[in-house]
């Protein structure tokens, strides 16, 4: 699909404006301890704002999407932030309509970092653990929700089935492509992660504006903690090289995490802030280009 073709607010838009019902479906079906049967009934109980969000992205998460949009935010053009102004920026997006959410973005990401930060793992980690999901900014330049956050997966190469909902996938231009559709399709085997287009989302951008200045391990979190089919399931291994396999622990490291640090209690801001200040001086310039 284009990313110009007309596409309704209902479709760009099937959760909620914050899409924490994605996060809680992610943090319920990745509970640890569930056979590949309880996955599929967890799937099938799912919210009907869901299992439509996920439906809308298997359609429409192209080859040729993924690589226009690529083209469109890679080349980071959309002006120079500091982290902290990145934060506010996406602070805009709200969830009026929730009224069992009364936390912030900034105030979720804080409790990320801080779990880290608690669980003693290095201060990259902790800077990490906090621009991990500045991405998701996209949505505020009228990016469709599923084609910024959502399970990751290659594009330009056969589906698995360990992809969440992989029967929407029918649906994709792609699943008629024969050059799509074969275990490797335009990918040579073990050719590492980095040579793949991956369905593009916030990921993929928050590791295109993190790549120069946080180290490998933590650009790997970064670029495929939403990649569940890999370091969940084991699957697409045939794609990946002695590196990715050696940067999977840390991506899986990093999951909890990103999963389950979430609660209602509100960070202390102003308590927290100089430590903050202190952590963002040591990895990144005072402006870097979003």
């Amino acid at each position: 699909m284009s990313s110009t073709t007309q596409i309704s607010d209902l479709q760009k838009k099937p959760l909620s404006p914050d899409m924490d019902e994605w996060e809680e479906f992610l943090e319920g079906r990745y509970k640890e301890g569930k056979s590949e049967k309880e996955f599929r009934q967890y799937d099938a109980e799912a919210d009907p704002g869901v299992a439509e969000f996920y439906r809308l992205n298997h359609t429409y998460q192209t080859h040729a999407y993924a690589l226009d949009k690529e083209h469109q935010y890679f080349r980071l053009t959309r002006g120079e932030k500091s982290i902290w102004e990145a934060a506010e920026f996406l602070n805009t997006l709200v969830d009026d309509s929730d009224p069992d959410t009364d936390l912030t973005q900034l105030e979720h990401l804080l409790q990320t970092s801080e779990a880290i930060r608690k669980d003693g793992h290095p201060r990259w980690m902790v800077a990490t653990g906090f621009v991990h999901d500045l991405g998701k900014c996209l949505c505020l330049y009228a990016e469709p929700q599923w084609g910024v956050v959502g399970d990751t997966f290659p594009t330009g190469c056969a589906y698995s089935d360990a992809v969440v909902f992989p029967e929407y996938f029918h649906a994709n231009p792609d699943s008629q492509n024969p050059q799509y559709q074969t275990k490797l399709g335009i990918y040579e085997e073990n050719c590492g992660l980095d040579k793949v287009t991956m369905s593009f989302g916030h990921d993929g951008y928050i590791y295109q504006v993190m790549k120069n200045y946080l180290p490998l391990e933590s650009l790997y979190m970064l670029r495929y903690h939403s990649f569940y089919a890999w370091h969940r399931h084991g699957a697409y291994d045939y794609l990946c090289n002695d590196q990715d396999r050696a940067m999977l622990p840390w991506v899986l490291k990093f999951n909890p995490y990103d999963l389950y640090s979430k609660g209602h209690i509100k960070p202390d801001f102003n308590q927290l802030k100089p430590y903050y200040d202190d952590l963002f001086a040591e990895f990144f310039p005072d402006k870097i280009a979003w």
